[in-house]
């Protein structure tokens, strides 16, 4: 039986991350964990006119240290929502498939979640619906040091090292604002999904007809 891939739970991440619930049929996603700061677990990042642009879910202060990511409260005060769904209209809102798929990311967001993983919880549900992946996804029941694991993505998925993730070619696409800044790597899953639309399943298996 194949062994499930690891993953931390994370908040609409790079197309690495789905990449590797695309090609295994069985995913555990880490609930036992620390939270750790400045990583894809409460932030995602989009294109914008101005340039790659960081999307931060924020924490309650004091709450982060030393606590499980299970019980990490999102802090709703400061209205994060609203500023998370603007920037992704000014920034997506000529995609493609926009008007398709746009309405799948803001019922997520919009949703009063108080913890981080229940939120990015329904993230991935909406994304692996919306992308057609199908795939066996739960959370691990225990804490597992990463060298005890197997095909442990957890602490490797992350904005400060570069892409290590097994048959994932991070090819290029077409984006908003590909004539003014290239290609951007590592975006948001909502910016592959809003720019590929029913072909981003094919992106995250690699399909040559991509390339």
């Amino acid at each position: 039986m194949q062994q499930p891939v690891v993953l931390s739970t994370a908040y609409f991440p790079p197309a690495e991350y789905f990449s590797l619930i695309a090609h295994n049929p069985v995913v555990r996603i880490e609930k036992w964990e620390n939270f750790l700061k400045q990583t894809y677990r409460n932030r995602c990042v989009i294109l914008g006119a101005n340039g790659p642009l960081t999307l931060t879910v924020p924490v309650l202060r004091g709450s982060f240290h030393k606590t499980a990511i299970k019980e990490l409260e999102i802090d709703n005060s400061r209205r994060w929502g609203d500023h998370h769904l603007r920037s992704i209209i000014s920034a997506c809102a000529t995609a493609p498939y926009f008007e398709y798929y746009f309405d799948a990311i803001e019922g997520v967001i919009r949703r009063p979640f108080r913890f981080l993983i229940d939120l990015n919880t329904e993230a991935l549900s909406a994304v692996c619906g919306a992308a057609g992946i199908n795939a066996e996804i739960s959370f691990t029941e225990r804490f597992q040091p990463q060298e005890d694991a197997i095909n442990d993505y957890r602490y490797l998925i992350t904005p400060k090292r570069p892409p290590s993730v097994k048959d994932y070619s991070g090819m290029p696409y077409i984006q908003v604002f590909r004539e003014k800044y290239g290609f951007v790597p590592r975006l948001s899953i909502i910016d592959v999904l809003l720019n590929n639309g029913p072909g981003t399943l094919a992106y995250l298996l690699g399909s040559p007809d991509l390339r």
